[in-house]
């Protein structure tokens, strides 16, 4: 009988357990595990800029990912491949090279991703199969209660379809051995060969947690914020905090790269559940997890459409004042510093940087999206093309009116303006409260005013005669209604 060989493809899987691409019918004799950096990656983020597509933080975070992964198949009895290049080329030229049986690989929901795919099903020789499997989501399309093309149109009316119809399947084991390595090239190039930036770029110290890539530190983190914070019991309270670890379940970078899948993270809210009752802050995690579904079916239905109609409009200085932090709106600026020197940004503050650039500033919402992609070690294409069409009222469920006052929301959700001096420490001397988030009123001499002064924070600024020493300032849940 002669020798099998198959390749397993991986990209936002980099997980061993609940990952249909290790369980097969009939197992290969061999079996070649391989990763493909896109080089694309590594191509500037915008016409004239040096800025990669993939930044410091979440090329870092992959590393790390990969690097756990390997550890995990080498125990199994196999290895991983790990090259940079086009991914179809490469997985096409090993294919052809070693007269593979079969090319696994899952579903993805981005563009690119998929015309890769696409590529790989031309070019593979006669002989080689491809088999493209579904993974990582809560649902499978087949057990949808709706065809593909006929999605609802708004998340709730997803949500309630999927809630009363569906069933979530329990996610799978890990797989004890694996078939061994094949005659065939090792490699895992270390990250600095790949890119300098990232291999000695560190998180700021300031940030609430420190993220690790891989499936061992996803599973820690979920299991210690569900029982040891108790994060079933406060989620639903907390979500929209700023500051610290435990305010949010912070999953989402583990998610993005499939060192955790949706099951997984659903299972794991079931057993809380089971021991301690289930309560509106457990189920808002999985409501979540429903989210994050929603923007990926949207994404495979949309295409390339969800990216905009027209060519993304060029950079201009608001924009480079948005994403530098430097726009003189605490609540946006402290923000954006946090994203650039963590790669992760809490949700509430998402939204307000978000609508700021896009309703404030009048700046094309895709060139947000792109700065997030480049920034964030969360980024997930549908997730993230997905919520700023959300923000900016384009697309599925278009509306105009999503505006976030970010004066108002400021004062709402950082009301003695710890979050802000936090990450712009020009602003510890000022005292506590509303003073932190409108700087220029009551410094004048000391701050600028923001680049922008909306009509709509007519009613939440706070006249500069009542921040002189002599006037009481007023309480922030008089002017936060």
């Amino acid at each position: 009988m002669n020798s099998t060989i198959d390749i397993v493809w991986l990209r936002d899987d980099l997980r061993i357990a609940d990952n249909p691409l290790f369980h097969f019918a009939t197992p290969p004799c061999y079996l070649l595990c391989l990763y493909v950096l896109d080089e694309q990656w590594l191509s500037p983020l915008l016409d004239g800029e040096s800025t990669p597509r993939i930044g410091p933080a979440r090329l870092r975070f992959l590393w790390q990912s990969l690097m756990e992964l390997r550890g995990e198949l080498l125990q199994r009895g196999s290895d991983l491949l790990v090259r940079i290049g086009k991914p179809s080329d490469v997985v096409i030229e090993l294919a052809s090279t070693l007269n593979a049986r079969q090319v696994r690989v899952a579903e993805h929901a981005g563009v690119e991703e998929t015309a890769h795919i696409r590529a790989v099903k031309e070019g593979l020789p006669s002989q080689t199969a491809l088999d493209c499997l579904e993974s990582g989501r809560l649902i499978d399309q087949s057990a949808l209660p709706f065809a593909l093309e006929a999605l609802p149109a708004s998340f709730s009316s997803f949500r309630r379809s999927v809630e009363s119809e569906c069933t979530v399947p329990a996610s799978g084991c890990a797989p004890v051995t694996l078939p061994p390595w094949p005659e065939a090239a090792r490699g895992f190039p270390p990250l600095k060969a790949v890119c300098e930036q990232s291999a000695t770029w560190h998180p700021d110290a300031r940030q609430g947690y420190a993220y690790r890539g891989g499936e061992s530190a996803a599973h820690g983190r979920l299991k210690d914020y569900l029982w040891r914070q108790q994060g079933g019991e406060t989620y639903k309270k907390t979500r929209n905090g700023l500051l610290g670890a435990n305010f949010s379940t912070r999953v989402s970078p583990w998610l993005a790269r499939g060192c955790l899948s949706a099951r997984q993270v659903y299972d794991a809210v079931r057993v809380w559940e089971a021991e301690n009752g289930s309560n509106e802050s457990s189920y808002w995690i999985t409501f979540e997890l429903l989210w994050r579904e929603y923007f990926i079916r949207a994404a495979q239905l949309e295409g390339d459409t969800m990216f905009g109609s027209h060519q993304t409009d060029r950079p201009c200085a608001a924009f480079d004042a948005w994403r530098s932090g430097t726009t003189g709106l605490p609540f946006v600026d402290a923000a954006m510093q946090e994203l650039r020197h963590t790669g992760w940004l809490s949700n509430r503050a998402r939204q307000n940087v978000a609508s700021f650039l896009v309703k404030d500033l009048n700046v094309d919402w895709r060139l947000g999206a792109l700065w997030f992609e480049h920034c964030l070690i969360d980024y997930d294409v549908a997730s993230n093309w997905g919520n700023w069409r959300y923000i900016a009222g384009v697309g599925r469920d278009p509306r105009q009116d999503r505006y976030f006052n970010v004066l108002k929301q400021a004062g709402h959700y950082d009301p003695q303006g710890l979050y802000v001096a936090h990450w712009l420490k020009s602003l510890e001397k000022l005292p506590h409260g509303l003073a932190r988030h409108q700087p220029w009123r009551a410094d004048p001499s000391t701050f600028e005013a923001p680049c922008v002064e909306p009509e709509q924070w007519e009613r939440w600024l706070i006249p500069r005669s009542e921040f002189d020493s002599s006037a009481e300032l007023p309480d922030v849940a008089s002017v936060i209604k």
